[in-house]
């Protein structure tokens, strides 16, 4: 699912994503140094840090391409080689193997990689909600091979994004309401919104990409049985629907949220099982970035 970002940036991007080994199903970039935030402004966005995910099928393939081409990249890890960097993604953490203030053609990037099976297990049962949560929000989509796994898996995300909002908003609200519970979901329970992270950060992100939410989530909410979208004046009015759910069923998070609207305290239910599930892996990725951490220029675990 591609969203336009910024125009005439297609070249930077296309020229960074060719540093690396291509055996990549889905690439993205996302956040301020792509899509502008209330308070910014296109110059500033300029000199913002360049944030991007690949997911691979195979990460100790891919890292061992990567170390060969980008050794410089990587942290002290490096000397232990390419299985246990692949072990440290997918035994810790959110499954995520980061490396940071990377120099590319003149700009700052940060990199995540992430396994493809692992990227679809958190997109369909948010299981850390790192990538997915990320995933809630508009990206530039880069680079995404014809797996339909994990097609439907990003599909499922949002949709699952829409339904746990729906069950913390009142019957009526507007698109900015939305658009906001949507993109505060991986944010409830991290801790580096109590210390450290701009308190405003949802607002700044959603005020000036509203446009951009709507592209994503237009089709989702035009299409969902639970609301009535009203996409003229921006309004909604919804109507969460009972789900006979079939004993033994394998859930998805949708289905799962669904069920939950049975309970008239279903928003309270649901703002609490995301806190501990963004709590729990915040934390553990900070634990894990001081451990690995050397010095503020080196590639580091994020």
């Amino acid at each position: 699912m591609s969203i336009p970002a910024l125009n005439n940036t297609g070249v930077v991007y296309r020229r960074i994503l060719s540093q690396f080994p291509q055996d990549i199903s889905l690439a993205f970039a996302y956040g301020s140094g792509v899509f502008k935030q209330q308070g910014t402004n296109q110059g500033q966005m300029g000199k913002n840090m360049l944030d991007f995910v690949f997911a691979v099928d195979d990460p100790v393939t891919w890292h061992t391409m990567n170390l060969l081409q980008n050794r410089k990249h990587y942290s002290i890890l490096k000397l232990l080689g390419p299985t246990t960097i692949s072990s440290v993604q997918n035994d810790h953490g959110a499954s995520v193997y980061y490396n940071t203030l990377v120099p590319v053609d003149g700009r700052i990037i940060k990199y995540g990689v992430i396994g493809t099976e692992c990227l679809i297990d958190d997109l369909m049962h948010w299981k850390t909600m790192y990538v997915a949560g990320r995933l809630h929000k508009p990206v530039k989509m880069l680079l995404q091979n014809e797996n339909g796994k994990l097609r439907a898996a990003l599909v499922a995300n949002l949709k699952s994004a829409v339904t746990a909002s729906f069950l913390m908003l009142p019957e009526s609200f507007t698109e900015e309401d939305l658009f906001m519970q949507i993109a505060g979901l991986s944010y409830a329970g991290d801790f580096r919104m109590v210390i450290g992270e701009d308190k405003s950060k949802v607002a700044n992100i959603v005020k000036d990409n509203i446009q951009h939410f709507r592209i994503l989530y237009s089709n989702i909410l035009r299409d969902c049985p639970q609301v009535v979208y009203k996409s003229q004046q921006g309004q909604l009015e919804q109507r969460i629907t009972k789900l006979v759910d079939p004993p033994g069923k394998n859930r998805d998070v949708e289905e799962i949220l669904l069920q939950v609207a049975q309970d008239p305290d279903c928003g309270a239910v649901v703002q609490q099982g995301l806190w501990k599930t963004v709590s729990y892996s915040s934390k553990k990725l900070m634990k894990m970035w001081k451990g690995w951490r050397r010095k503020p220029s080196v590639s580091q675990m994020s």
